[in-house]
């Protein structure tokens, strides 16, 4: 049995992920169909000075390169700010009160999407918000648990995961849908309910999670040794790998869903398919393939690959998920795309993204020493916040170069990941295979044996 604790934790993040994705999934085709119009633009406040900013360092910017930047740099810092929320909660506020202070800013935050004027306002509060509930939520579930109870504490996070999982295919499909019937401003204040529903969940629940412990300020760091430096350095080295595949696999959720909306018949014998609907496929098949991935390396362990050959295979596996969409971009041409082209690419994309990002996870959580583990985990997440500033960049392009071209270039990109992923994997485990696990933890097991096991935050 577990903790009652970790199943209120859980429906609480399935809640704030079911909103955070639905909202995700509107917001690329809401600036551009609606927020980004001459009728519209005009009401946002602060729009004109941030878009003036923008120009002068990249010249005049159309409605969809000005919506490819706000995308991404929004994007970009939800996986920055986790950092400070980290070291409010522990240093200052407690884990409890840090999350409720995150999720009422949700709250405000998805409410303000609501309407024109407070645009940029709303992206503020929801960075700030995700700022501090994301990390913390983890943490709190590993706390349920005694630290010799690894298996226990592994399961619970796995538990936890479905709730991510599910919240992020939920959500673009309930929003997504309100939008279509009702507008965009029901289907943003549809994540607000969501969100309010997730902040409910977490208040009842408060009798169950673990008391805080707010560490004080230590007034010396421990040294780091030799083993432990040149440690950081390969798991750097390996994060920053990811990078590539992660900007290849985020630009589906950006220039992605324009491309759909503006090139591909999504008409079927079921009705009409949204176009917010496609993310829910990607986190539909990392569902479906964690399971089947586990059993195969479990099942088969001569076919079991080292943690860079995996993360190499991820990103061939978005590079391939992009020519998919390249492929439909080039039927386009002669008309309108079959749907089954993005829907492919997008299941495409998850398996592929269930290949690399949970690896680099897993060795990070695994190899980081002991009393730097938390902060590993931080920075292991900076690659998404570095990815999702190329994706806003990379898509200013898109007009310019057109659709296959465009296509094309993302899937040279996650080749990239692959081709350096591959090259530097033999150097960078022989590193992380001769140090080994931190000395503090008694680990026998191969250092890449629960690569699909990672507990916190598995999906985006």
């Amino acid at each position: 049995m577990h903790p009652k604790g970790l199943y209120f934790l859980a429906f609480t993040e399935a809640w704030e992920r079911f909103s955070y994705y639905g909202m995700s999934a509107l917001l690329a085709l809401y600036l551009v169909q609606q927020l980004l119009q001459p009728d519209h633009i005009m009401n946002v406040w602060g729009l004109g000075v941030l878009r003036s900013n923008l120009e002068d360092l990249m010249g005049p910017l159309t409605p969809q390169a000005l919506a490819s930047l706000i995308f991404g740099i929004y994007s970009a810092f939800v996986y920055l700010t986790p950092i400070a929320g980290g070291v409010l909660a522990d240093r200052y506020w407690g884990a409890r009160r840090t999350v409720l202070m995150g999720a009422f800013l949700l709250v405000l935050g998805h409410l303000a999407m609501a309407f024109d004027e407070t645009f940029l306002l709303a992206l503020v509060l929801l960075i700030m918000g995700t700022g501090l509930l994301k990390g913390n939520i983890s943490a709190q579930v590993g706390a349920l648990y005694p630290p010799s109870d690894d298996e226990k504490r592994t399961q619970g996070f796995i538990i936890f995961s479905v709730g991510i999982s599910a919240g992020a295919m939920a959500g673009p499909i309930v929003c997504g849908s309100l939008a279509l019937a009702y507008g965009w401003h029901i289907g943003f204040a549809g994540a607000a309910a969501l969100m309010m529903l997730s902040m409910a969940t977490y208040a009842l629940g408060l009798r169950h999670l673990p008391p805080d412990a707010v560490r004080a300020r230590q007034s010396s760091s421990t040294p780091l040794s030799k083993a432990e430096r040149q440690k950081i350095l390969a798991l750097l080295a390996v994060i920053a790998i990811t990078v590539f595949q992660t900007t290849a696999y985020n630009q589906s959720g950006n220039v992605g869903l324009i491309w759909i909306s503006e090139h591909v018949d999504l008409q079927t014998s079921l009705g009409q398919v949204p176009e917010p609907w496609f993310p829910s496929f990607d986190a539909l098949a990392g569902i479906i393939a964690a399971p089947l991935l586990i059993a195969l390396w479990s099942r088969f362990p001569k076919l079991d690959l080292r943690p860079l050959h995996k993360i190499a295979l991820g990103a061939a596996i978005a590079g391939v998920a992009s020519l998919l969409l390249a492929a439909g971009a080039l039927q386009a041409q002669s008309g309108e795309a079959s749907w089954l082209w993005p829907l492919l690419a997008f299941v495409t994309f998850g398996i592929g993204y269930m290949h690399y990002w949970p690896t680099c996870l897993a060795l990070v959580s695994r190899l980081a020493p002991m009393h730097l583990k938390g902060t590993m985990i931080s920075v292991a997440f900076l690659a998404f916040f570095v990815a999702n500033l190329l994706v806003g960049y990379v898509g200013t392009f898109y007009e310019s170069l057109g659709p296959l071209n465009f296509w094309l270039i993302n899937a040279s990109i996650a080749g990239v990941g692959s081709v350096v992923a591959l090259l530097s994997s033999k150097p960078l485990s022989k590193i992380l295979d001769d140090l080994g696990p931190h000395p503090e933890v008694d680990e026998t097991r191969p250092i890449d044996s629960d690569s699909f096991n990672v507990p916190s935050n598995t999906h985006s």
